[in-house]
């Protein structure tokens, strides 16, 4: 029995000792009576005898949480901090010398705001700059005889050894189109896709140069000195879409260029949503996006969708088809092929610019067409209209395109027929639509049945409406946007947009054509407007900015009002009269029917050039002044009209 009672001795020594090194549990209620200096109440006795645990409790004068030190133990003394940690020494002064030492990246837009069309953005930064597209405009109906307008490189010609190259995000016109005014003046590589490089390249051609084209695809990373570029494929009305994600010194920047969100697109490769989610993760500084559909609620139509429209209208029709679309649209061409094969019919392209777009993706691999059914233009006299298709270009109602010459039946191969069903596979581009009304209505008083957008889903717009532009900017997240491409309404609208999606109205610029918007740094981020020389360069022919504002308004004139050109010539020594004035007119009136006014004109000339000799006024400028203002004060008094009077006076 005294061995079992000397073991189980033992055994309580053995737990005594363990309990002294354990850290004791201290309840609020004895934390309190602790502090208070109450003695906490004795342990109760019990047939073992237990040792009894007295933690000395310190307490800092500091708001800081109690330190415990338990006696006779070897833990160490516990802290835990009520306070967030103090940030280690020279740690924000560390991150205030990054910010400082940030550098500052400037976006400058050429072209693309407050219009459609001539799309050209500049990044600068670390005397380094990245040009994004370089396109053209078509020409307003006041610019007379002006082909296309490009933009204004006066900024990049002071700045030439800054540039590292150009990339481009589609092949549309508003964005490659100023590429060979550019090469003629520059020299920098220009990373495109695979498809944008054959328009470009085409486009070269046209001008007899070559340039240093690079192809890139979706998933690469490009170094253009300081600016690390990363492709990403995006969907449009064109193939090989790009967007691009650029890492700068002073920040990221993600340029959308024309997009759409299309789920189920036609080459069955939609926007890679994953990615764009990870570097909105990552952080987008500033965006720039898309801002052409702003104003129209909902989502774009899908490419499937016309698809489907053109097919019911094939199956029905017995007659000649004739489609209108843009010659960039490789995918709806492409659709518009496989119809005419699986429903017999032949295929002919009439518009230089549709039948180098089909030569083209069919060499490049993004068409295919079975052999014999592309038939040329001046075959089709040889086929029954149920067995035709024509595409064709002219959707915007240009006055020399083919789809014009049909409507005014100066086609030389296609004669509008009572029946034709002519289909035009477009929208109208702002500015264009008084254009495309009219070939219409030419049209339709030749017999043909037109369908449009507005009466069946013949065209899916490549540009995002306001819910795609939502979930766009939900995905990137970015801490500054500047919305672009699309007249002054849309960027507005796009800017409402991101602010209501919580983006402060001071991080949103609306900027114009030669402003510069610039963050990083320690300075907030600033927008200044007529910053850079920007503007309308508009070339004639071969001639490239020697028309402007003078010439515009001198044609303006002439078309409004018409010519008169007055001629006289007189005897240096005798100051005499000796031939005229002769009167000639153009645009002015039919001068059979005018002659009173025509003999009239001259004599009022001759009045005046009589008070001019007796006022001693020979010079040749002061005569021409003499005569220019006769007329003119005649003319006005007579009808009421202020034609353009061009003096010719020569002296023998």
């Amino acid at each position: 029995m005294a061995e079992r009672i000397t073991d189980r001795q033992k055994k309580n020594t053995k737990k005594q000792a363990a309990a002294e090194t354990i850290v004791p549990k201290i309840s609020r209620t004895n934390a309190r009576t602790a502090t208070s200096g109450t003695k906490p109440p004795a342990a109760k006795s019990g047939r073992r005898k237990k040792t009894e645990i007295k933690p000395e409790i310190t307490v800092d004068v500091k708001p800081k949480a109690p330190v415990i030190k338990p006696k006779n133990s070897a833990v160490k003394p516990v802290t835990v901090s009520m306070e967030p940690k103090p940030a280690a020494k020279g740690t924000r002064r560390k991150k205030k010398q990054e910010t400082e030492n940030r550098p500052r990246l400037k976006v400058i837009p050429l072209g693309g705001l407050h219009e459609i069309g001539k799309n050209m953005t500049l990044l600068e930064c670390q005397n380094q700059i990245l040009i994004i597209d370089c396109g053209m405009a078509f020409p307003d109906n006041d610019m007379l005889g002006v082909d296309v307008v490009i933009p204004d490189f006066t900024y990049l010609r002071d700045n030439r050894e800054k540039i590292k190259g150009v990339v481009i995000t589609h092949a549309h016109e508003d964005h490659i189109g100023a590429i060979p005014y550019f090469l003629k003046e520059f020299r920098a590589p220009i990373f495109a896709s695979k498809l944008t490089i054959g328009f470009i390249k085409s486009r070269l051609a046209e001008h007899n140069i070559q340039g240093d084209l690079r192809e890139i695809k979706a998933g690469e990373r490009i170094e253009l000195g300081c600016f690390k570029v990363e492709v990403l494929h995006t969907t449009h009305s064109v193939a090989d879409s790009l967007c691009f994600s650029i890492d700068t010194p002073a920040g990221r920047v993600f340029h959308t260029g024309d997009f759409k969100i299309d789920l189920t697109p036609i080459d069955a490769d939609p926007i890679d949503f994953g990615r764009w989610a990870q570097i909105g993760k990552e952080g987008v500084d500033l965006l720039l996006a898309d801002s052409t559909n702003a104003q129209k609620p909902g989502s774009s139509k899908s490419e499937r969708l016309v698809g489907e429209s053109l097919e019911t209208i094939f199956k029905t029709s017995d007659r000649r088809i004739i489609i209108a679309t843009f010659s960039s649209n490789v995918h709806r061409v492409q659709k518009i092929v496989d119809l005419a094969a699986k429903y017999g019919r032949k295929i002919a392209a009439s518009g230089r610019s549709i039948e180098q777009m089909v030569a083209l993706a069919q060499e490049l691999g993004y068409m295919k067409i079975a052999a014999g059914q592309l038939i040329d233009i001046k075959q089709i006299k040889n086929y029954l209209d149920s067995e035709l298709v024509i595409v064709t270009t002219g959707s915007q109602g240009e006055t020399m395109s083919a789809l014009a010459r049909m409507a005014l039946g100066e086609h030389k191969q296609v004669k509008i027929k009572p029946g034709d069903v002519v289909i035009l596979s477009s929208s109208p581009v702002p500015g264009n639509e008084k254009s495309v009304n009219k070939v219409m209505n030419q049209l339709l008083a030749l017999g043909a049945q037109v369908i449009y957008n507005e009466i069946a889903d013949v065209h899916a717009s490549g540009h995002a409406c306001s819910e795609e532009l939502r979930l766009m900017h939900t995905l990137l997240k970015p801490k500054y946007f500047m919305p672009v491409h699309g007249e002054y309404k849309h960027l507005l609208a796009h800017g409402k947009i991101a602010q209501e999606l919580g983006l402060p109205q001071e991080n949103i610029f609306i900027g114009k054509n030669g402003c510069i918007v610039e963050i990083g740094g320690e300075n907030a981020p600033k927008i200044s407007y007529d910053a850079v020389t920007s503007g309308n360069i508009m070339v004639d022919g071969l001639g490239v900015g020697d028309v402007g504002a003078v010439v515009l308004n001198e044609r303006r004139g002439l078309a409004e009002a018409g010519l008169i050109c007055v001629t006289v010539v007189y005897d240096m020594a005798t100051d005499e009269l000796l031939a005229g004035p002769e009167i000639h007119t153009r645009g002015f009136t039919y001068v059979k029917e005018y002659g009173d006014l025509l003999k009239g004109t001259r004599e009022a000339t001759v009045a005046a050039l009589r008070v001019a000799y007796q006022n001693n006024i020979t010079g040749i400028q002061e005569l021409r002044n003499v005569c220019k203002h006769a007329v003119q004060k005649y003319v006005a008094e007579t009808m009421d009209r202020y034609p353009v009077v061009l003096p010719i006076v020569m002296k023998i």
